[in-house]
């Protein structure tokens, strides 16, 4: 066990449940604050890359580099997704419907991998999207235009691009996570110079920019480096778990500071996520450890 990339993963994970608090004081869109994301992240990472002389002994690989390019376009349309999301819901409903990304990685591992979906995989499947309805509210789901407003759409595919990020960066094993993330932050830079609006910035004040700068250089530049450092060292189960950490202080910051209180319903939608979450990743393989020691 790799003490060293737990802690990393961990730490990572503590730190990105707090970027909801931090994106609604921002005063900026999704998709223009992605993009200072994406420059802080590009500035730090490169900075670091330089001093400590990795960009000297980087392992430059083709197939490598084609797969960071694309996951560097999955990690950025994540982070407009969940941004939009945050938006138009609370942040700790956005983040519990963003945490089904262990199930998508399930689901996409059975569809494009050939791995076995298991009968507990499925049904836990059925109880996370039973789950997300709850979130939401049933009443929602009858009316296409309140749907939309829901903000569930956003969430939701921010997950599926959470997922495709955590299976195709499992796939990059020979560049460092300095030259990784500063390829990835840089396609970010590149794909929404089009699309932003700079007149958003004008205004701002101070603390704005403080939230700002700490969503580029803490959630994005320092977690994410701390982020794929460990992933690669440690199973896809074990990181499914430690994932966990992040919903954990998103919801306890969105109860503590912003004082949200889910309804009833969003309570029991939250416990069946995260119910059906847990079973997937960890009874299962209790359960394969118990039968292995007998």
């Amino acid at each position: 066990m790799n003490i060293s990339a737990i802690i990393k993963l961990t730490v990572s994970m503590a730190l990105f449940g707090s970027i909801g608090f931090f994106t609604v004081h921002t005063g900026v869109p999704a998709t223009e604050l992605v993009f200072i994301r994406c420059i802080c992240a590009t500035l730090f990472l490169g900075g670091l890359w330089l001093i400590t002389g990795g960009h000297k002994t980087e392992i430059w690989d083709k197939k490598e580099i084609v797969r960071t390019l694309i996951c560097g376009v999955f990690i950025v349309l994540n982070w407009v997704f969940l941004f939009k999301a945050f938006e138009e819901m609370s942040i700790s409903i956005a983040i519990s419907i963003y945490n089904l990304a262990p199930i998508f990685v399930l689901i996409f591992g059975a569809l494009f991998l050939k791995e076995k979906m298991t009968i507990q995989a499925l049904l836990a499947t059925i109880t996370c999207f039973i789950g997300s309805m709850f979130i939401i509210g049933l009443n929602n789901f009858l009316s296409l235009s309140e749907f939309m407003k829901s903000g569930f759409i956003w969430a939701l595919l921010s997950a599926i691009f959470y997922a495709f990020t955590m299976l195709t960066s499992k796939t990059i094993t020979k560049l460092s996570s300095y030259a990784l993330t500063y390829i990835q932050t840089a396609v970010g830079i590149i794909i929404l110079l089009p699309f932003i609006d700079f007149s958003l910035f004008d205004g701002l004040t101070t603390t704005n920019w403080l939230y700002i700068l700490g969503t580029g250089f803490i959630h994005t530049g320092f977690v994410y480096y701390l982020f794929f450092d460990s992933i690669r060292s440690l199973s896809t189960i074990l990181v499914s778990v430690l994932v966990f950490v992040d919903p954990v202080v998103a919801i306890l910051l969105d109860m503590l500071l912003l004082d949200f209180i889910p309804s009833l319903m969003q309570t029991m939608g939250i416990l069946l996520i995260f119910g059906g979450i847990f079973y997937t990743i960890y009874v299962p393989k209790k359960k394969r450890v118990s039968h292995t020691s007998t």
